[in-house]
């Protein structure tokens, strides 16, 4: 008779690796470290496990998720909310290492979740490079806020922070241009985002980092990805405002950056949202709106390999 195969949950610490398998349980848990996650994967791939789950930590996951995708297990990582809202469903309210190891195992086993294949080295660190620069801008906008309402005998320490915090801001925006120059597939991809009247070098970046499957998906599921699909709030006879929830925070806030400008500059874009407006629709809502539009039409000329065209059927 054929091994069942196992689903295995691993609970990622910044030191330690607790892991569980389900449905014969065994508990065992390694370091954290090369050797570590190298005896962890030599030992699992015997096992031919059906899926092998761990939750986001803040990136103490990212060596174990690469190091189990690169020996071709299948590997997927979720979002923490999720394990806390199905611990909660089931009961399960302790919180040690070993009891979210098997948490994670009976989720993998219940809910069996699609495995997808992981960003390559080279979009990782994409998208490190612009988690960083949003930090930065972050970082930029408290000490102005600072200098606003200090002393002046504390406003020199400020300034001098500030040159170099947008100091270092401009050489990342360098290191992220060369980084997409790189790449050709990047490169053509940043122009044809660029084309489109309201998208500069910042939101394509963006864009290109955080949503890579920009062009080859279906627009009801690119939209869903980006956290832009409206959901029902419906029940009984009560029907509810449909929100935008969930998806991915980074492409949705250059998307609203995109929006603000091509709801003034671009025409398809600028019709479409004083459309709107004329209607009653709240500012906040017309740009949520747009913001939908604009990811659909990107998604288009991404996947059809065009530049932007007003005129084309795709700007409708």
């Amino acid at each position: 008779m054929e091994k069942p195969q196992p689903f295995v949950g691993i609970d990622v610490s910044s030191k330690l690796l607790d892991v569980d398998t389900l449905p014969a349980s065994c508990r065992f848990s390694k370091p954290n470290t090369e050797d570590g996650i190298a005896s962890l994967v030599a030992h699992l791939k015997p096992l031919n496990p059906k899926i092998v789950l761990l939750e986001a930590t803040g990136g103490y996951e990212i060596p174990l998720a690469y190091a189990l995708f690169e020996a071709g297990l299948p590997v997927v990582v979720m979002n923490p909310k999720n394990l806390r809202h199905f611990a909660k469903a089931i009961g399960r309210l302790a919180k040690t290492d070993k009891l979210d190891a098997q948490v994670l195992a009976l989720y993998a086993q219940t809910l069996q979740p699609q495995v997808r294949p992981l960003k390559d080295r080279e979009q990782l660190e994409l998208a490190n490079l612009m988690t960083r620069r949003r930090q930065l801008q972050g970082m930029i906008g408290m000490e102005r806020n600072r200098r606003r309402t200090c002393t002046p005998k504390v406003r020199g320490n400020i300034d001098r922070s500030l040159a170099h915090l947008e100091q270092l801001l401009k050489d990342l925006d360098r290191e992220i241009h060369d980084a997409i120059r790189r790449t050709p597939l990047w490169h053509e991809n940043s122009e044809i985002l660029q084309s489109f009247d309201g998208i500069g070098p910042k939101v394509s970046a963006a864009l290109i980092a955080n949503m890579p499957e920009l062009g080859t998906l279906p627009r009801s599921k690119a939209t869903a990805l980006a956290g832009l699909a409206p959901m029902n709030r419906d029940s009984g006879q009560y029907r509810g405002q449909r929100k935008i929830q969930g998806g991915r925070p980074a492409v949705r806030q250059a998307l609203y950056m995109a929006a603000l400008v091509a709801s003034q500059h671009n025409p398809v874009i600028k019709e479409f949202y004083q459309r709107l407006r004329l209607a009653g629709k709240p500012a906040k809502s017309a740009l949520t709106a747009c913001m939908h539009k604009i990811l659909v039409i990107l998604n288009a000329m991404l996947k059809n390999r065009t530049y932007w065209n007003p005129q084309l059927p795709l700007a409708a």
